[in-house]
């Protein structure tokens, strides 16, 4: 898998063979590792300084977590995108870097070629997650929505009055957590189509990627059925 385009990464992991191997497996890809780190705290540092596309982040680092590396990249303003790749997929740890603005969480037992297509459509703004838990993190999304609602002014205004039907459409089956080719199958659209109307969508909402158009489209109920007239 040679990328045509060059995408800027830093690794941080605090085995050395699993790191080292991560990052010969990107570079052979044509990724571009910018830097590696062994602990959390240099991890958010290299990325504060170098701001990469992407972070490519183990759970369980010394000095700070991974959650705890996200929330500082939080603060920073830095707009890096964090994939986790861990060995563990408890449900709990999953959350955890949710909550603070993980893009992606992938196990380690994934395939090599899992593995770059992920860090490829992190890159990109898509959230990934290994099978199985996709589920759970759409559920995450909606309680944290309902619990930021105050209840009192977004369920009873028009939801996106900027959109076009079509672009509503399509917005509520991404807050149901189908992929652009799922949308696409299902309204007999072209994929390209689909694309078109979510970079729009995207564009008039001011949002940057798939991910906070998720929550973007829960926060206003557009994950539940119209309500029939």
């Amino acid at each position: 898998m040679t990328q045509t385009h060059e995408i800027t990464v830093v690794v941080a992991d605090d085995h050395p063979m699993w790191r080292e191997a991560v990052a010969r497996d990107l570079t052979e890809a044509g990724y571009q590792v910018v830097a590696t780190a062994p602990d959390g705290r240099r991890a958010l540092a290299r990325v504060v300084d170098l701001r990469p596309d992407v972070l490519v982040l183990d759970l369980n680092l010394p000095e700070l977590d991974g959650p705890q590396v996200c929330r500082g990249l939080r603060d920073a303003q830095c707009e890096t995108k964090v994939l986790i790749l861990s060995a563990s997929a408890e449900h709990a740890d999953v959350l955890a870097a949710v909550r603070e603005g993980a893009t992606g969480y992938l196990v380690k037992s994934a395939r090599r070629e899992e593995f770059l297509a992920a860090v490829d459509a992190t890159a990109r703004g898509r959230a990934v997650y290994t099978p199985g838990l996709a589920g759970l993190v759409l559920g995450e999304y909606r309680r944290m929505a309902r619990e930021e609602d105050s209840g009192t002014h977004r369920r009873d205004s028009p939801p996106v009055p900027r959109l076009t039907p079509r672009e509503t459409e399509i917005l509520r089956l991404v807050a149901t957590g189908l992929s652009a080719r799922q949308i696409a199958a299902q309204l007999v659209l072209s994929h390209r189509t689909v694309q078109n109307h979510v970079q729009n969508t995207l564009g008039k909402l001011q949002l940057h990627n798939r991910v906070e158009l998720v929550r973007y489209a829960i926060e206003h109920g557009l994950d539940e059925p119209p309500v029939e007239g």
